[in-house]
């Protein structure tokens, strides 16, 4: 069974980067593919990357992340553009989606103007319960 979990931003603000990265992995080792409402900042993207390397293994393959940003559109108005500067300053870098699953079930995610999409594949080595 393929789980999707939600994480909303409040959810992992409070936390620091390390509990972050490790409940984040944590999820995806559980087999499930996690929307992390927000972003990662750089260098806890590459520390997530650098962990997950550590801890491949026969059970765990690997992890696959994309970063989702929102369109920024040429024609936003003035007070469109302030509006969404004075939320960034405030907030943080809450907007865009971050998305995170493990590499033995994630074939490939495309992402367009006008979508996301998430192409999954079978576990090998499972057995079916009958």
């Amino acid at each position: 069974m393929l789980t999707l979990q939600f994480v909303p931003y409040e959810e992992v603000e409070e936390l620091t980067s390390n509990e972050r990265i490790k409940k984040l992995l944590g999820m995806v080792k559980d087999e499930r593919i996690v929307v992390l409402e927000g972003r990662l900042k750089k260098q806890e993207e590459a520390e997530l990357i650098r962990r997950t390397m550590e801890e491949i293994n026969e059970r765990f393959k690997g992890i696959e992340v994309s970063v989702v940003y929102p369109e920024k559109k040429r024609t936003a108005t003035f007070g469109r553009k302030l509006k969404s500067n004075i939320a960034e300053m405030l907030l943080g870098d809450r907007q865009g989606l971050t998305i995170l699953g493990p590499a033995s079930l994630i074939k490939e995610i495309r992402k367009d103007p006008d979508k996301i999409q998430l192409f999954t594949q079978e576990r090998k080595g499972k057995k079916k319960k009958k």
